[in-house]
Parts: C-alpha cells; sequence; structure tokens
C-alpha cells in the first residue's frame, strides 16, 4: 500500500531531495502541518482553496491598453473606449462587455515586466518560470499542477485544448498534457475501430500491455514505461462513463451562451473537465501578433471570447465551484502603447496585463498599475516567473520544491527568485 504522502501526487517517479526534508516547507509537511496551514499561521495570506486551474494561454502577445489597461484620454488609449465594471473603481475595454459584469470576482495584474520580447523565449518564461537549457525541458505549469495534485479517476490531470502545451520534462509521461483538437468532438483514439467489438478491442490492448511489461523487464527503458503508462491510461479513460464529458453535443444549449466558436467550445468543455474533476485546463488561443489593424483583430477577438469567459465564471461561480477553480489569462507579453504606421502595436515586454478570478483569488481588485500612457510599471511590478509560482501557491503546491531527474538531477518547480503573488489572493 503507497504511503498517504505519495498519494497526493499525480506523477510519483519523482522524489524530494534530502536536503528540502530539512527545510522548514518539508519540515513541516511531516509534521502534519502542509504549506498552506503553514502560510496561513504567518499571516501572509489566506490558505489557497483551488482544486483546479483553467488557463487560458493567449500566443502571439496580447495588448493589454486594448483589453486589461486603458487608457482614456492619453495619446496611447487607440481605437477603444474604456467602460465601468461591476468592480467598483475598475475601468476595461469596451470589446468585453460581458466580462465587465463579472470582474467583481475577478481581479487584474497590470504590472508584469519582462526584458524578453521575443515569442518563443517569453513564451517559454511564463509558463516554466525557467529560459530555455539544451540540456533540460522544464515542465510547464500544467504538468507541474499534474504532479503536485493527485488525478482524480479516469480522466487525465492536464488537458490542453487546440493547441499543445509546454512539454513534462523531466517529471516525465505521467505529466503530460491529454491533448483536444477540435474541443468537444469524440477522440477517435478512445475507441475501437470499425469492426472490432469492445471484447476483441480490450483482448489485444491486455496482449499489448503483456509484451510490453515482458520487453521493459529486460531493457528497464525510460521509454517503454512511457509507453505502458500511455496504454493504461488510454484503457482506463476508454472504459470510464466520464468520458462523455469530453464530449459536446451540437444542440447543447450552453452553446449559444457560451458562442458556437472552437474558443466558446473549449471554455464550455473546460467547465465540464474541472467538474469531473481535472486538475489542469489550457486552453490556448493565437492570433494576437498584431503589428497592423489591432482594431478589427481585437474587436473580433472581443466577440469571441467575451461571451465564453464570461459565462464560463457565472457559471463555475452559480455551480459552487468558482471559489476552488482559479481562471487564468496571459500572454507572453503586451504590445507598443504607441500605436504604429500600420494601425497595430508591435512587441512590447515592458509592461502588460494578467487576467484572474476564483480560487481564493480577490474580487475586484487589481495589483500594480502601469505609468500613465501604459508604457513601464509604476508600482508593484510582478514577473512573469511569479505566475508559475502563483498557480502553484493557490493550489497548496510547494513552489520551491526540488525534485531528482531520472539523471539524477535537483531541479526545483519553479526557478529560484520566483515569488506567488500573495496580494493576489484574499
Amino acid at each position: 500500500m503507497k504511503s498517504s504522502s505519495l498519494q497526493n501526487h499525480g506523477c510519483k517517479e519523482y522524489h524530494v531531495n534530502r536536503r528540502q526534508v530539512i527545510q522548514g516547507a518539508g519540515v513541516a509537511t511531516l509534521l502534519g502541518m502542509p504549506i498552506r496551514n503553514l502560510l496561513a499561521q504567518k499571516g501572509a495570506v489566506r490558505p489557497p482553496t483551488a482544486d483546479h486551474v483553467i488557463l487560458f494561454r493567449n500566443g502571439g502577445g496580447m495588448t493589454h491598453i486594448d483589453t486589461w489597461d486603458p487608457k482614456p484620454g492619453r495619446p496611447t488609449a487607440g481605437p477603444f473606449n474604456a467602460i465601468n465594471t461591476s468592480a467598483d473603481g475598475i475601468q476595461i475595454s469596451e470589446i468585453f462587455p460581458q466580462l465587465a459584469r463579472q470582474m467583481k470576482h475577478a481581479s487584474l495584474i497590470r504590472s508584469i515586466t519582462s526584458p524578453i520580447a521575443a515569442h518563443g523565449l517569453a513564451s517559454y518564461l511564463i509558463q516554466t518560470s525557467y529560459t530555455p537549457n539544451n540540456n533540460v525541458i522544464h515542465p510547464g505549469i500544467g504538468s507541474i499542477a499534474a504532479h503536485e495534485r493527485h488525478q482524480i479517476g479516469a480522466l487525465p490531470a492536464f488537458v490542453s485544448i487546440n493547441g499543445n502545451a509546454q512539454k513534462a520534462g523531466y517529471l516525465g509521461q505521467k505529466c503530460e498534457a491529454y491533448f483536444i483538437g477540435r474541443p468537444g468532438e469524440k477522440d477517435p483514439y478512445l475507441s475501437f475501430p470499425a469492426g472490432i467489438s469492445k471484447v476483441r478491442g480490450t483482448k489485444r490492448l491486455e496482449i499489448l500491455e503483456r509484451m510490453n511489461n515482458r520487453k521493459s523487464s529486460y531493457l528497464g527503458a525510460p521509454e517503454m514505461k512511457d509507453v505502458e503508462t500511455s496504454v493504461d491510461d488510454a484503457v482506463a479513460l476508454m472504459q470510464s462513463p466520464a468520458l462523455k464529458s469530453m464530449e459536446i453535443d451540437n444542440d447543447n444549449p450552453d452553446l449559444q451562451r457560451y458562442g458556437d466558436t472552437d474558443f466558446g467550445r473549449a471554455s464550455l468543455l473546460a467547465r465540464n473537465l474541472v467538474e469531473s474533476g481535472v486538475r489542469f485546463v489550457q486552453i490556448n488561443r493565437g492570433g494576437f501578433d498584431n503589428h497592423g489593424n489591432i482594431e478589427d483583430a481585437m474587436l473580433t477577438h472581443g466577440e469571441v471570447m467575451d461571451p465564453a469567459m464570461a459565462s464560463l465564471i457565472e457559471d463555475l461561480n452559480i455551480r459552487g465551484m468558482l471559489d476552488r477553480t482559479m481562471i487564468v489569462m496571459v500572454s507572453e507579453f503586451g504590445r507598443t502603447p504607441r500605436v504604429n504606421g500600420n494601425a497595430g502595436r508591435d512587441h512590447w515586454s515592458r509592461v502588460f496585463s494578467g487576467f484572474f478570478a476564483g480560487g481564493g483569488v480577490k474580487k475586484g481588485h487589481v495589483i500594480g498599475a502601469s505609468d500613465k500612457d501604459g508604457m513601464y510599471p509604476d508600482k508593484r511590478p510582478v514577473k512573469p516567473q511569479d505566475i508559475p509560482a502563483t498557480i502553484c501557491h493557490a493550489l497548496g503546491a510547494d513552489w520551491k520544491k526540488t525534485v531528482i531527474t531520472p539523471q539524477e538531477r535537483p531541479f526545483k518547480l519553479t526557478k529560484d527568485g520566483s515569488d506567488p503573488v500573495f496580494d493576489l489572493f484574499a
């Protein structure tokens, strides 16, 4: 029988190093005082409450001024007006009228700042807290969540929709994301081919499993262990009634509210998945690299994103899930405050914004601020690497934890200097 400490982790192949055990967080855990309780006793913040995370990752660099940090009356204001929200004193762009009514449940960080304005490097940083290294693949925050919080039932702990998430790296196959392409459509790989009955298909999988076990017993190769893991997980998922939660019928009445778009379907699917126990859902949306004609681009983004995100927050709140589900929307960087000659905005990492709701996040609050023109942080700067640490904290995970890879190399889940934004939480 596995110990209770191991049962609290989704990926059990990796262990805490000896030095960590004698440090404060490790000692607190060994003495029966989880890290979330220790933080609460120290008076830092209320203990984190999130059991699930829904991460909206907007690829390309989402403009902060035309979304979460409008600058009405300033030369950098751009084409959109600022509108009041249900949160006193907080204005956002007019492209989000439905989200404006939900801001009473949400908070914004308006002072994320980074020296990196290259898509690949910046995307890697905000997902892992590290910069790329040729010798190692650092796990993304979704894989870290799968590692630190145990899988519930047969559904994967980590699901990525409409695009690939950062790889699990040294955390291994069990912490990789389950990828969903067209959200809500039945996965053809989770059913047997035509002409193959369930009994016959199951028998074939059992034979495959025996062959893999026999081969890995004398090879001992990590690759074979990964194959075994994938087969076992697929079989469990194929046989689970929870598989239905990964499908969306075209006549689902909620589609009208969320929007019958890939993003709307993905948001509705995310709601269903966290209700069914999935720990981490990542929704990927590109198209934010708007060097030209940013007005038309952001109008389209708003039409797609606004009803979906607003409906998601509303539904989770009504269903009693919002306090246990952290919603995050971030991009790798922002865009230039000044509009260029092509009516667009270029890369800008000196200051940008993020959206947060649920999971213990303060309601109707703003962390930090940019200056009057949205050029630089004015107060409370936040580093991109602080975002994974913040999500770890929300989940009650130790962001400073060290794991030992199969190559016997120690790595911290987030890089030294990554700090949770504690003042984001109530």
